[in-house]
């Protein structure tokens, strides 16, 4: 049996990980200790200070999260749904191409009321109920990242809130 060496940088490693563990599981656990509950003053281990995004020309979060958190030169965004922010519904009909374009809207308003733009995301993930839908989503996503694709992953997924066919979440860096 190989006996593992302790070194001096893998104590360091344990001894700066071991809060963000704890305040992880606390959050699995419920103890109210996760990003949702702090203030947006709050500021993470190196000083930078949370700070809410939103928008009112994106759909007014359904849940207990935030539509977009500004951490240092980082937006954190959440997932957005083909929802019109005016109805806060999803257009009847509508085609994955339509819903496409209308999620890429919303992620924009977030964006914005950051002072950022879909220039800065560098990283995407999709929902796609339907992998058969691939092709048209990509079509309509590549209208509003052909200059600067952002790095990204997309997987099919069983249902979305409210009958959606995507959900886009995304990350963005000045």
């Amino acid at each position: 049996m190989r006996r593992q060496q302790s070194s001096p940088a893998r104590n360091r490693l344990r001894r700066l990980t071991r809060p963000a563990v704890i305040a992880a599981m606390a959050g699995v656990i419920g103890l109210g200790i996760g990003s949702q509950t702090m203030p947006a003053s709050a500021g993470d281990e190196s000083g930078n200070a949370h700070r809410v995004i939103t928008s009112p020309d994106a759909p007014a979060a359904i849940g207990p999260y935030s539509q977009g958190i500004a951490v240092g030169n980082h937006v954190y965004l959440s997932g957005q749904l083909p929802l019109d922010p005016k109805t806060n519904q999803i257009p009847e009909g509508a085609t994955i191409q339509d819903q496409t374009r209308q999620v890429l809207r919303n992620l924009e308003a977030v964006l914005e009321a950051a002072d950022m733009s879909l220039g800065d995301v560098v990283s995407t993930t999709v929902y796609l109920t339907d992998l058969d839908d691939f092709a048209a989503f990509n079509a309509t996503y590549a209208e509003f990242f052909a200059q600067r694709s952002p790095v990204r992953a997309t997987v099919e997924v069983a249902q979305l809130s409210r009958g959606a066919k995507l959900e886009i979440s995304a990350i963005a860096v000045r």
